[in-house]
């Protein structure tokens, strides 16, 4: 099935608001696919931009806004940045937001991070390495049970902080993810509003 079939299909038979995203990481973008204007102030902000008709790709440095997300990425971060992943881990330990053991357990992208390639799914550039269906609590129990029911489904429980390690979790283990999503997330895709 193509892409836009797909797309449009998912979109349509859940009643979605906001359409399901592609990710890509790729060596370099495709041809046609703009870079991303400016940066972000997470990686996750741009599942919102997808999710509203904009196909683009990010560099490296269009992560270090959210260097937790930069580290589920796998993107190589500068001295300072570096730094600042590791103080703000600290103080997420230390508000008891998160635990030391989730911290060294995260899930992280192992591949070189070149360029990830963001799109809706039904304007794909390129081959998904992630799709992202972002609804209310119904749509995502239909998504998740229609997962289970061919053998793709997590029978874990929902992730919960950080989202975006949803990514490589889900590019890992093969099967679909299903996560509330952690307070950045829901701040910079405004999750919240998905009706």
């Amino acid at each position: 099935m193509e892409y836009a079939t797909l797309g449009h299909a998912l979109h349509d038979l859940l009643h979605l608001s906001i359409a399901p995203i592609a990710i890509a990481f790729r060596a370099r973008a495709p041809e046609g696919v703009d870079r991303i204007p400016k940066a972000e102030a997470s990686g996750c902000a741009y599942w919102k931009l997808a999710g509203h008709g904009s196909v683009f790709y990010t560099e490296a440095s269009d992560h270090y806004n959210c260097t937790i997300g930069a580290y589920t990425h796998n993107v190589d971060l500068p001295e300072d940045k570096s730094r600042e992943l590791e103080a703000m881990a600290g103080t997420m330990v230390q508000l008891e937001y998160i635990s030391m053991d989730e911290v060294q357990g995260l899930p992280r992208r192992t591949e070189t991070f070149g360029i990830a390639v963001y799109s809706p799914l039904e304007k794909a550039p390129c081959d998904p390495d992630v799709v992202i269906v972002r609804g209310n609590a119904k749509q995502i129990m239909l998504i998740a049970e229609a997962a289970r029911s061919i053998g793709i489904g997590d029978q874990g429980a929902a992730m919960g902080r950080p989202a975006c390690a949803m990514i490589p979790h889900a590019m890992q283990a093969s099967h679909g993810i299903t996560s509330l999503g952690c307070i950045g997330n829901r701040v910079y895709t405004e999750l919240g509003t998905v009706r």
